[in-house]
């Protein structure tokens, strides 16, 4: 305890300014510190975490021929899904990492590691979040039966959907626990935390189908899990010589002067096993359109990211999201098409 006060009192006179007000800032003082834990403030971590879900839900229906209203009545249902289990990794990750968010500059201001939440508020507010989080899972039986035919179909439906995806949904909370350890045990935290935010890969799919082909969603997955290796070692990148100061392992720490063509490397494999499991999903051209755009913008990127400027690493982040959404409108589109051909 005392080497981390001691990090915290040498790293102190190094803090950047504070960072510019949110719209979370005009929200009254006693509930702004929740907004700021959920990170609500920052929708890229939601709209990163809601994409392999918009992916997978977007293919089955393309494979099972289902009504546009369908796609939309999911994916509607996942967005809102995302941002309950967003805030529920970001403050499980904020209790593990109190001490490590107050020795660096980046996370000081966060409202467990300033001192404006309690441990013990914090719990309270994880618990509400889960438990939004079955209540949301639950409810995939109503939006389900509405596109059943026969009583048989529904049969299944009432009771295997909510089963698998609820199983299927708290299980991915294994991972999240796991992914603040990791960082601390091995040098591919960023891995697991691919494994986390690329599980929508899964879930979407059960969710639709009530179970997974497995042979078309592993390979996405897979692609979820480099891209999320790809956004998240440059995001971590602005933190690297703290991290190494604090003891954090990560790839941004690891991949060293070789960042650039390394994660150019995931990036191709990501675009790569993503168009695979469009293949295996009996796709068209739209798909592989929506691909090839995502990935023209990862050169764009990886062409102005500069990894020794903070604000560029931190913009990545941001502009990443793009990627997921080309890969869902090409999938959308491409069924769109099949529905009206």
């Amino acid at each position: 305890m005392e080497n981390k006060s001691l990090t915290i009192k040498q790293h102190h006179q190094d803090y950047p300014p504070a960072p510019p007000p949110t719209w979370v800032d005009y929200l009254p003082f006693t509930i702004r510190p929740y907004f700021y834990l959920a990170r609500v403030h920052r929708p890229s971590g939601i709209l990163l975490l809601f994409y392999p879900c918009a992916w997978s839900v977007t293919m089955t229906c393309y494979a099972l021929s289902a009504p546009i209203t369908t796609v939309w009545t999911y994916l509607g249902f996942f967005l809102v899904a995302s941002q309950v289990f967003c805030a529920a990794g970001c403050i499980i990750d904020d209790m593990w990492d109190k001490d490590i968010d107050a020795a660096t500059s980046r996370t000081r201001t966060r409202p467990l590691a300033a001192g404006d939440l309690s441990m013990f508020q914090a719990f309270i507010f994880l618990v509400l979040q889960l438990i939004i989080g079955v209540w949301l899972f639950m409810q995939l039986n109503d939006y389900r039966c509405v596109i059943s035919h026969s009583w048989i179909n529904s049969l299944f439906v009432s009771f295997l959907v909510p089963l698998c995806s609820l199983v299927l949904g708290l299980s991915s909370l294994i991972l999240v626990a796991l992914y603040p350890t990791m960082k601390r045990v091995i040098d591919w935290p960023q891995a697991v935390l691919g494994m986390c935010f690329s599980w929508g890969s899964f879930l979407g799919t059960a969710s639709v189908a009530g179970t997974v082909d497995w042979h078309i969603y592993i390979p996405l997955y897979m692609g979820g899990i480099c891209w999320t290796i790809v956004y998240d070692t440059c995001y971590a990148r602005q933190d690297r010589d703290e991290d190494i100061i604090n003891g954090v392992h990560s790839t941004a720490v690891i991949f060293g002067d070789q960042i650039r063509p390394i994660l150019f490397m995931f990036s191709f494999v990501a675009c790569s096993l993503v168009s695979y499991a469009g293949v295996l999903n009996g796709h068209g051209v739209p798909f592989f359109i929506g691909v090839a755009v995502g990935a023209v913008h990862f050169v764009r990127l990886f062409a102005r990211i500069d990894f020794e400027d903070k604000d560029s690493c931190d913009a990545y982040l941001i502009n990443n999201t793009w990627f997921g959404f080309w890969i869902w409108a090409g999938a959308m589109t491409d069924h769109v098409v099949k529905m009206l051909l």
